[in-house]
């Protein structure tokens, strides 16, 4: 369709400046895949950006196309979406918009805010004006969704090109504002029959709801997040009109932050490619290497990358030159684009179902410690956490152990209070190492030891399987690392890697303060791989702090009616091994029942974690001092199943509660 007014000027989809932008990059996709013989019907692109390279599958096949962002969805509505549109109608309202006097027309949202930052006052007024125009006719019901997204995405296109930015919105130029003229132009659409599913979604979630014969995964590279460098256009698409701050002029964009730009991508690429259903995987990922400005270097390296698609199927890497358009300058003259292709084998569907189910511990909503501390109360979460109020200033998690509880509390503040000195040092050095740095330190102690990798490597390597385990493999250099690190228990990260490869995780030292577990069944997985990165994400991202400490010090502590006290002492009636040596006495048990009784008094909240019977025995001091203050026994559902010493008891009666005092 062409007129007198648009000629033959038209937007096409591929003429944005987009970091991470593969438009140069097709051609080499093209090859790999013709050169490999792949037949394909159905093609995902998951981390689409501008939707490039979905859009030049879009006449081969089915396409799946995703992103997380408002601004990106809406473009491809407008491109690929099948709902019939009126483009003479739009066509006129581009005209209008384009012809708008802005003097006319009072102050708006957009230009109160962004006058004389990326736009000049003039063109910033006309901006707030048209896309308010284009929200109140959706409203009206005068245009559909997909022709309010052909409006958006024509004013996201023109924006690019009038801004006063370096491709990016980052940040804006400190010039005087070179005089342009925002102009809005026609879509160039496709006249296409393929199917198209269109979200916008968590991709990593989004993989356990779709198939296709060919997923693309091309995850963002390093620290920049898109929702920083496009905050204006997500500001633009989404129009929510909320406050914006700083002299970026950014708005709240915590809720579309990615975690492939934080210390944890190399986790959620492992989760991602484990709940992929695809015949085949391809992977796009630039090699930064130590190139350029420190926060344009890569997040997941080779090593994770080849681990998580090898346990798919045969993978291979082809390699080309590539330019592409960053934020930053890199110094590197040879960058490297890399394809990595994996043809999916049909047996590892059977095991992607078995990873399916576990998902990441962040997206889950619980992170489990990687310290499996005995009666550790991880599986007991959903249950405990619905009792706990909302309204909590400082959150004090006694008796910690490796933190499950205090990990996952939501307050302002979270102290987690552990008497083991040696655990307390272990879940700081999780907290206070950049991920990446403290899985090269594990993996090197790994290697120095020559403990099995089977991550990497898998059982057969080790003529083993995972029923049996590999505590046959590692029982020699587990011994050597044990007594390394007994011999000098100051080196912390030594007992990390102990407690990975040690019997169920666990943690126990003897009387003489020697750890003293033997080798287990599992290594450094991928399941307590996960746990770590999202135990120090987690640790990182909430204002939380570990103390060492016996459970009276919280009296030292001044505490108020906001604050809020969980405790999970060691249970009299036996149940863990830090009983087996007189570790919790009946003294122990009657001083914490009058410390909280005197909590109480000053009307500070608690809850207490507990057990009222077992094995036929009853706590009668427990069940008396509740009765008597008329604390509230919340009765829950749980077996102790996670280590021998407990398996005696498992077809016993065993009564878990939680004892609050609200």
């Amino acid at each position: 369709m062409q007129d007198a007014y648009f000629g033959n000027k038209k937007v096409n989809l591929a003429q944005r400046r987009y970091l991470g932008s593969k438009t140069k990059l097709l051609s080499f996709i093209d090859k790999i895949i013709r050169d490999e013989n792949i037949k394909f019907d159905s093609f995902a692109d998951i981390f689409a950006g501008t939707g490039t390279v979905a859009n030049h599958f879009y006449d081969q096949s089915k396409i799946i196309v995703n992103d997380i962002l408002d601004s990106n969805s809406y473009v491809y509505t407008a491109f690929f979406g099948k709902d019939k549109i009126q483009e003479k109608k739009l066509r006129e309202k581009l005209k209008y918009y384009n012809n708008i006097i802005a003097q006319k027309y009072p102050e708006n949202y957009f230009s109160k805010n962004f006058s004389n930052t990326y736009f000049d006052a003039e063109n910033a007024k006309k901006i707030g004006f048209i896309r308010d125009d284009i929200e109140g006719l959706f409203k009206k019901k005068v245009i559909t969704y997909r022709e309010k997204a052909y409006l958006i995405t024509s004013l996201i296109y023109a924006l690019d090109k009038i801004a006063n930015t370096v491709g990016h919105y980052d940040a804006y130029r400190k010039i005087d504002i070179p005089e342009k003229k925002l102009f809005l132009l026609p879509l160039e659409l496709k006249k296409s029959t393929r199917l198209t599913e269109i979200y916008k979604e968590d991709a990593n979630e989004l993989v356990k709801k779709i198939e296709a014969d060919i997923v693309y995964i091309d995850p963002p590279y390093n620290s920049r997040q898109y929702s920083d460098a496009y905050h204006l256009l997500e500001n633009i698409a989404t129009w929510k009109k909320g406050a914006v701050f700083g002299v970026a002029k950014k708005m709240d964009r915590s809720h579309i932050k990615s975690k492939y730009n934080m210390k944890s991508a190399g986790v959620a690429f492992g989760d991602l490619i484990d709940n992929i259903k695809a015949k085949y995987i391809l992977v796009s990922y630039n090699d930064m290497g130590t190139a350029g400005n420190v926060r344009s270097q890569s997040r997941i390296s080779d090593h994770e990358i080849l681990s998580a698609l090898k346990r798919r199927g045969e993978t291979k890497v082809f390699e080309t030159n590539f330019r592409q358009f960053t934020t930053g300058k890199s110094n590197k003259d040879d960058l490297k684009e890399r394809i990595f292709l994996c043809k999916v084998n049909v047996s590892s569907n059977s095991s992607r179902k078995i990873m399916a189910s576990r998902n990441n511990p962040v997206q889950s909503g619980f992170v489990k410690s990687p310290l499996n501390y005995t009666g550790g109360k991880h599986k007991l979460l959903p249950q405990i956490t619905k009792f706990f109020p909302d309204d909590i200033k400082t959150f004090y998690d006694v008796f910690s152990g490796g933190a499950n509880v205090g990990i996952n509390a939501t307050a302002q503040n979270i102290v987690c209070v552990e008497k083991n000195h040696n655990v307390v040092n272990l879940l700081k050095l999780i907290q206070n190492n950049n991920f990446e740095d403290l899985n090269q330190k594990i993996i090197n102690i790994i290697q120095r030891f020559n403990l099995s990798q089977s991550y990497i490597k898998g059982y057969d390597h080790y003529k083993a399987d995972s029923s049996v385990g590999l505590g046959k493999y590692n029982k020699k250099a587990f011994l050597k690392l044990r007594n390394e690190f007994n011999q000098d228990k100051t080196q912390i990260d030594l007992l990390l890697v102990l407690v990975l490869y040690a019997f169920n995780n666990q943690i126990r030292f003897n009387s003489s303060g020697d750890f003293n577990l033997p080798v287990g069944k599992r290594d450094y997985n991928g399941s307590s791989r996960k746990n770590v990165a999202a135990f120090n994400q987690i640790s990182n991202e909430k204002t939380i702090t570990f103390k060492n400490g016996d459970f009276r010090d919280i009296e030292t502590i001044k505490l108020d009616k906001d604050d809020f006290v969980y405790l999970d002492p060691p249970y009299l009636l036996g149940l863990a091994s830090y009983n087996e040596m007189g570790g919790w006495t009946e003294k122990d048990e009657k001083d914490l029942y009058s410390l909280l009784t005197r909590l109480d008094e000053k009307k500070v909240r608690f809850a207490l974690s507990n057990v009222l019977e077992h094995k036929g025995d009853v706590n009668k001091i427990i069940k008396k001092w509740a009765k008597e203050h008329n604390y509230q026994v919340h009765k829950l559902d749980y077996h102790y199943k996670n280590s021998n010493y407990h398996s005696s008891a498992k077809n016993n009666k065993t009564v878990e509660v939680l004892i609050t005092n609200y």
